[in-house]
């Protein structure tokens, strides 16, 4: 274990950089990751002896150090992992798998681009067993510290794939039997979850909605039943809270 200045890791394209108690843990509990290095502020309470097996180096910094190469301890919370990527399936591979599963739902992010948003939503899918998310290539965030850490782990099971042509992707997967649920809030809208065994379940942003695109390939639109509270200006839901309670009713139907 070495107590000196590493080097900037950002700019390696074969890393990734982790922050987080849980993501860090979930990453290290991951056997298909190749460690670089641990990186932890004095004083840490961090179970490291437990992990020294699957690290390479351990380095201890001191606040100052800390905070000057990787920033506050509300951000970090004093952990950084420096970790390789590992192979993942493509999304034509991932969607022969899921497919023959007997039940299997399927998230698609319209525009959502806030990095909390999408991870709060990657541990909704992880804890209702939802394997993946599909986002445009534009207007969607990487895979960042910040959006690794609001997934609290997450990451670690939850395929994450960036595609060109949202459309011609939820094309595919109807004609491999899946049925495509619009999220919207618009009074045409379905108010009852049922799903089917194969859902596709697909929300917009919060200000503009699912495009009309996109719209155009939902076989069904839903509408979340809430109260609005019309005086307070409170009328509908963060998109990460929608996802969850739809992706809960799907983790829960027969």
């Amino acid at each position: 274990m070495s107590k000196k200045n590493p080097k900037n890791h950002n700019k390696s394209n074969k890393n990734h950089v982790i922050y987080g108690i849980h993501s860090v843990k979930a990453a290290l509990l991951n056997n298909k990751r190749t460690h670089s290095e641990l990186i932890l502020q004095e004083n840490s309470n961090f179970p490291y002896e437990k992990f020294k097996s699957n690290l390479k180096k351990i380095t201890f910094l001191d606040h100052k150090q800390f905070k000057k190469l990787y920033g506050n301890q509300q951000s970090t919370q004093g952990i950084v992992l420096i970790t390789e990527d590992y192979l993942k399936p493509s999304l034509e591979k991932f969607i022969q798998m899921e497919n023959k599963n007997k039940k299997s739902v399927i998230l698609v992010l319209d525009q959502i681009t806030d990095p909390q948003n999408i991870g709060s939503i990657m541990r909704s899918c992880a804890l209702f067993n939802c394997k993946g998310i599909i986002v445009s290539k534009d207007n969607s965030p990487e895979l960042t510290p910040s959006l690794l850490k609001a997934a609290s782990g997450a990451a670690e099971v939850v395929n994450y794939f960036k595609v060109t042509n949202i459309r011609r992707i939820l094309l595919d997967l109807k004609k491999k039997g899946y049925w495509v649920y619009g999220f919207d809030s618009s009074s045409k809208s379905k108010s009852s979850l049922n799903f089917e065994k194969k859902s596709v379940l697909v929300f917009g942003s919060e200000g503009k909605g699912i495009r009309d695109l996109i719209k155009r390939e939902c076989d069904i639109f839903i509408r979340l039943k809430m109260e609005k509270v019309s005086k307070f200006e409170i009328d509908s839901l963060n998109v990460s809270n929608a996802s969850s309670i739809a992706l809960h009713e799907f983790y829960n139907s027969s």
